[in-house]
């Protein structure tokens, strides 16, 4: 009962530190509420690799579909870390986990920033946009890699960084110089070739993200056990 107590208090105590983020999300809400009256009846929800519209939503999704993912992320993210059986792990990277966290919900908050603006009849390159944003989010997200602790929700989770604290360090080390080159070749393709031209390459280098952290996290767990 104890530690149930301590969990609520945390998660309040979390709530506090993350004003900011939880006032961005109330305002794309309220803001997403204001607009929703001067919106067209079918929202673009989906770009192909030419720039061009191919799916579309209704106005009240368009308005109010990303911010609320925003904040369901948010919330999962201040949660799930009381369930977590290595709970005690994330105080050892707070303050990583909590950027990971806001940079999520700014990236989910700038896509529907756009989506909106591309919605009151503005051009803008919302591909190139996107591509740009994601690389930058794979930048971000590997600068605090190597500041992950062994978990079982955020990170690598492969069963060889969860089965070796050694294997966890040396992947995410690994991951974070993979993660940011990753990230800069996206964005650097969204400038220069955008979405149609640098798919490929974009593909690859997403591919070669999550291949190479996994890949190599069973090789050293191998040399390990050889040791």
């Amino acid at each position: 009962m104890r530690e149930k107590r301590i969990s609520i208090k945390g998660i309040i105590e979390e709530f506090k530190n993350d004003w900011m983020i939880i006032m961005l999300i109330i305002g794309s809400l309220a803001a997403g509420a204001a607009i929703y009256p001067h919106l067209p009846e079918q929202i673009p929800s989906h770009w192909n690799v030419h720039g061009q519209v191919d799916q579309y939503s209704s106005r009240l999704w368009g308005a109010l579909g990303l911010p609320l993912l925003s904040a369901g992320i948010y919330i999962m993210m201040v949660l799930l870390p009381s369930i977590d059986p290595r709970r005690e792990n994330y105080k050892r990277f707070k303050g990583a986990y909590r950027s990971i966290k806001s940079v999520l919900v700014i990236f989910f908050v700038g896509l529907w920033v756009m989506v909106m603006v591309s919605s009151l009849g503005y051009s803008i390159p919302v591909d190139r946009f996107v591509i740009v944003g994601i690389g930058l989010l794979f930048m971000v997200v590997g600068n605090f890699m190597g500041q992950l602790r062994n978990n079982y929700f955020v990170g690598i989770k492969t069963p060889w960084t969860l089965a070796s604290e050694e294997v966890w360090r040396k992947t995410h080390r690994l991951s974070s110089r993979v993660w940011v080159a990753c990230g800069g070749l996206i964005a650097l393709t969204g400038l220069i070739l955008g979405g149609e031209k640098g798919v490929l390459f974009i593909g690859a280098s997403i591919a070669a993200a999550v291949i190479i952290p996994v890949v190599y996290s069973y090789i050293i767990f191998r040399r390990r056990d050889a040791a």
